[in-house]
């Protein structure tokens, strides 16, 4: 609420209502217009002036990518594997390590942290010639792998510092309470201290999972095999050499922000917690 001379003064309800539609249009705008040109037709997509809505909408464009030569199918599949294995490998590594970095002051703690921090400038674009070299001859779908292991290091740092920073925030009494409890340091930590930090896993999980969905360098510099290339990388292939199927383009990337958005509605609640807290005292 407003405070102004003394007084109390609440929002007012219409004014924020259009505010937050107004932000709402403004953000889902390119979304939506993916969607609709997902619809279209090629002529009515490279038409001058444009036209925003499609005559009759090409429903039968979700059909035909999954009939194309690219097949779309093992590229959604390798991209959720990558995904789904990297933001694994993340928690196994990282949810131990900010426990330990939390809980315990040991020499080099805030070095170590500090290096965590710097590893967030290093991409693999950087890197681009080292990772070659040194996953070059992984074949076959040891190719997804490599990609899992390099994604779960470029965003291991991340991980580690925000939930570190969530256990950081609980009380070391509970902790030390379950230990006279009887439970071990491990017990402690799934069953006392994991609960409680919900809000910075989730948010570590996003992030991971949704870079790792994203990630396009690493992933186009180790992939030649088509059949094995994440949607990332063959989704470009849908525009041809000759013949510009932009539509089909659209269509792909509407299929490929769906399993995010699911990601995104199930885990919203907790989401939002994680990236509040410590907004209010």
């Amino acid at each position: 609420m407003a405070y102004r001379g003394g007084v109390h003064k609440k929002p007012n309800p219409i004014a924020t209502l259009i505010g937050a539609l107004f932000v709402l249009l403004f953000f889902s705008f390119p979304y939506l217009l993916m969607v609709i040109s997902s619809l279209k037709t090629r002529e009515e997509i490279t038409k001058i002036p444009p036209e925003y809505f499609p005559a009759a909408p090409q429903f039968d464009n979700y059909l035909k990518v999954w009939a194309s030569q690219v097949d779309p199918g093992n590229s959604l599949l390798a991209t959720t594997v990558i995904s789904f294995g990297a933001t694994l490998l993340v928690l196994l590594i990282a949810t131990p390590a900010a426990y330990y970095v939390a809980r315990f002051k040991f020499r080099g703690r805030m070095v170590f942290l500090f290096l965590v921090l710097i590893t967030q400038m290093l991409q693999p674009t950087v890197l681009a010639v080292g990772l070659y070299q040194e996953f070059s001859q992984w074949r076959g779908y040891l190719v997804w792998v490599a990609l899992i292991l390099i994604n779960g290091a470029f965003n291991l740092s991340f991980a580690v510092w925000i939930m570190q920073s969530f256990f950081a925030s609980v009380p070391k009494e509970i902790d030390e309470a379950a230990l006279l409890d009887g439970l071990t340091r491990v017990q402690t930590l799934f069953k006392v201290s994991l609960p409680l930090v919900w809000p910075g896993i989730v948010t570590a999980i996003v992030f991971v999972f949704v870079n790792t969905w994203n990630e396009f360098a690493a992933a186009f510099i180790l992939v030649q095999d088509s059949s094995l290339q994440p949607l990332t990388v063959s989704m470009p292939r849908f525009l041809g050499m000759y013949i510009r199927d932009w539509q089909l383009l659209f269509t792909v990337a509407t299929v490929a922000i769906v399993p995010v958005v699911i990601l995104f509605a199930l885990i919203e609640k907790r989401l939002i917690g994680g990236l509040t807290a410590g907004a209010v005292k």
